[in-house]
């Protein structure tokens, strides 16, 4: 009877010792295991810390070269589409056609709104030539027609090279480009910013049950939207004949100087930072509405800059010349001369050559400033002798007569002042190969400004601009 009880113990004692074994072993793989999880958590923390850092570098980065491009939403944008600092330099400016067409059948549009735009990048200037739709472009006035009207050269989609190249031969200039705008852009544009803020000239009132036409809107500042839009645009005449005044600009004239505005309106809203959330509708509207001989890489390169522009810096004018009939039709005769002097003063930027310091002017066309300066007897050599405009692109009238006074102080001649567009920074250019010391001297007496070499036709030495930065 022992016996038994004795294996009992036995098997206890080994149970037990098999227990202790097994515990031993699970807390030596729980050991393991959680070495295992600690050498994980590091790992993660290292990859964690990493990615961290990681993307500090990548913020730095975009950061650093976002203010290398400008900063701002320029930057971003600038920096998000690949751009450097060496974009900018590189990006030319650019000249362009828009065309306007309306009409009430989709086969049958005319050019309702033509305008030479121009737009550069670097100085933020940009321009825009109206063009009267009467404008005649054929070769004998005399014999008149109205397929010599430029409205008519070019109608729904057919021959834009024959208007393209009518209005190179009026203005002298090489145009490349062009956009063609359907009205309804216009519509949907103005609507896809929720409408757009205008000062409308005045009493509009004009119906076309044949276009489905129908313009009813008052004088006065008021919230447009895009039906109202098209209206505005593309108002001539009430129904009772009466149009704009003559002080204003009588038909077409007015017309034009109304769509002018509006577009700066237009272009002044659009391009409010909040707007930025209604991109991908613009491109919507953009890629249904607008026919363009440009690229989309082209346009890319252009639009980070585009949203920094300020309307201050639009310059806008109209086509010169006269109504006037001739074999029994309305036509818009062009006044060339006139015509070459505005396309001069909106389109023709001068080459200039920024001057960094005296160094960096030592070799100009294989010879120096002072070989030069040999070559031009009539270089001044004293500060009553240098002939100076200084022009205001300040904003400010205070900082114009401040400057004036500075200058003539030191004993220069100021012989002519006046306003220009809006500019950031100074600029002392020399327009007649005026020694280096005196173009410092001027920088000097004017406390501020970056010497520009520019030479020209000029009646002046040096024609100094005024930018914001000017204290």
């Amino acid at each position: 009877m022992e016996e038994p009880e004795e294996k009992s113990k036995k098997s206890i004692k080994q149970e037990e010792k098999i227990k202790k074994k097994n515990l031993k072993k699970e807390k030596k793989m729980q050991k393991k295991e959680k070495r295992k999880k600690s050498i994980a958590w590091k790992i993660f923390k290292i990859f964690i810390i990493l990615a961290i850092i990681a993307i500090l570098i990548y913020g730095g980065i975009f950061l650093y070269k976002m203010k290398r491009n400008g900063g701002g939403l320029q930057g971003f944008i600038a920096t998000a589409i690949g751009h450097d600092e060496n974009t900018l330099k590189d990006l030319d400016p650019i000249r362009f056609l828009v065309v306007g067409i309306s009409g009430y059948e989709e086969d049958y549009k005319l050019a309702d709104t033509i305008m030479l735009c121009s737009y550069n990048p670097k100085t933020q200037k940009a321009s825009i030539l109206s063009i009267p739709r009467d404008t005649y472009v054929g070769k004998n006035k005399e014999k008149a027609s109205a397929s010599y009207k430029i409205n008519a050269v070019y109608r729904n989609g057919e021959n834009l090279d024959g208007m393209v190249e009518a209005i190179e031969n009026i203005t002298n200039l090489e145009i490349a480009n062009y956009f063609v705008i359907d009205t309804d852009a216009l519509i949907q544009l103005v609507d896809a910013i929720n409408g757009v803020d205008f000062d409308v000239p005045i009493d509009m009132n004009y119906d076309d049950d044949g276009q489905g036409l129908h313009i009813h809107l008052s004088a006065g500042l008021q919230h447009l939207n895009g039906e109202q839009a098209e209206g505005l645009v593309r108002f001539r005449h009430n129904n009772n004949g009466t149009s704009y005044p003559t002080s204003y600009g009588d038909n077409d004239l007015g017309r034009m100087k109304t769509q002018r505005a509006f577009i700066e309106a237009t272009l002044k809203q659009t391009l409010r930072p909040e707007n930025i959330l209604h991109l991908t509708k613009i491109a919507e509207i953009a890629f249904n509405n607008i026919k363009t001989n440009m690229t989309f890489n082209t346009i890319k390169d252009y639009i980070p800059y585009a949203v920094s522009f300020s309307t201050e810096n639009l310059q806008t004018g109209v086509l010169p010349g006269a109504s006037e009939l001739t074999n029994k039709i309305w036509i818009y005769n062009v006044d060339k001369k006139k015509t070459q002097q505005i396309v001069e003063e909106l389109f023709i930027e001068p080459e200039v050559e920024v001057i960094e310091d005296e160094d960096a002017v030592n070799n100009i066309e294989g010879t120096t400033i002072q070989d030069k300066n040999n070559v031009n007897s009539n270089i001044s050599s004293s500060s009553s002798d240098v002939q100076i405009e200084v022009l205001n692109g300040s904003g400010s009238a205070k900082k114009l007569s401040e400057a004036v006074n500075k200058l003539e102080k030191k004993g220069y001649h100021i012989i002519k002042t006046g306003n220009t567009s809006t500019i950031n920074k100074t600029s002392i250019i020399n327009r007649t190969n005026q020694k280096t010391s005196i173009s410092n001297a001027i920088k000097k007496a004017l406390g501020k400004g970056e010497i520009i070499k520019q030479s020209n036709n000029s009646k002046v030495d040096y024609t100094i601009i005024l930018g914001k930065d000017y204290e």
